[in-house]
């Protein structure tokens, strides 16, 4: 039991920082930093967008418009923290 919810924090981690990624690689696209017609760009921009898009268009259906700041990453990095100190904390315990 206790590889499972190690192996669940990692999933959370790998993907905390996907999001993190995917908020930097979005900043760079926008201020024209990295070009958007090179192929690796796109293929990597385009691999990011699949991978975070679906855990944050909810997020972005329930924010109210905030104009062009948008801070859906933050409450799902606040989730997934959440989700993390959790199991880290409530459940890793009972298991030991």
């Amino acid at each position: 039991m206790l590889a499972l919810i190690q192996t669940l924090v990692l999933a959370l981690d790998i993907y905390w920082w996907l999001i993190i990624i995917s908020a930097i690689f979005s900043w760079l696209y926008a201020f024209n930093v990295v070009n958007p017609r090179n192929q690796v760009v796109m293929t990597i921009g385009n691999s990011l967008f699949r991978v975070t898009e679906p855990a944050l268009r909810p997020i972005r259906r329930l924010l109210p418009d905030l104009g062009g700041i948008d801070i859906s990453p933050i409450i799902l990095l606040l989730i997934i923290f959440f989700i993390r100190q959790f199991i880290l904390n409530t459940i890793a315990p009972a298991v030991l």
